[in-house]
């Protein structure tokens, strides 16, 4: 892969900032120009603009301190995972 090449790994990473017009316009342009040629990450793309668009019609719910607290350690839990071995087939 050539430096200047976006890999799919990166454009997960970039979607949202992508999606919310933050990125800089030479990694637009980059995240642009792997879209052109990976369907999958087009595919990927199209469904987070889904997703924000279905979010956005729900109706806010307040949650409870409480609530709060335990998703915030659910979150941070999830974030702190460290990724899964790799599968072995045999």
């Amino acid at each position: 892969m050539i430096a200047e090449d976006l890999a799919c790994q990166e454009l997960v990473e970039l979607v949202t900032d992508y999606l919310e017009g933050a990125l800089a316009p030479c990694r637009r342009a980059r995240f642009e120009q792997h879209l052109a040629a990976c369907p999958f990450c087009v595919t990927y793309v199209e469904q987070i603009r889904q997703i924000i668009t279905t979010a956005s019609a729900v109706a806010p719910q307040r949650l409870s301190p409480a609530a709060q607290q335990r998703l915030l350690r659910a979150f941070r839990g999830w974030h702190s995972l460290e990724p899964p071995p790799p599968h072995e087939s045999g």
